[in-house]
């Protein structure tokens, strides 16, 4: 069973037309190591462009960015 997908901060179903997103996200994994309080396991999740946006402006220190200058086979 094919479960939909949504944004695991707002909830918000993502545009998906064929199994292909048609938003971009952020997709993040995690694979937690020793010295954390959660060794050993995967976390996994995708943030839509909005909340990605809310999330960074409560960051104490701005998140740095640059421009592509060029786009190979992405």
């Amino acid at each position: 069973m094919k479960s939909k997908r949504v944004c695991h901060s707002c909830g918000r179903e993502l545009m998906e037309i064929d199994g292909i997103l048609q938003e971009d996200v952020l997709f993040v994994k995690k694979d937690w190591g020793y010295f954390s309080q959660k060794d050993l396991q995967i976390h996994e999740f995708v943030i839509c462009e909005s909340c990605y946006d809310t999330w960074i402006q409560s960051f104490e220190h701005p998140v740095h960015i640059s421009d592509k200058t060029e786009v190979l086979g992405e």
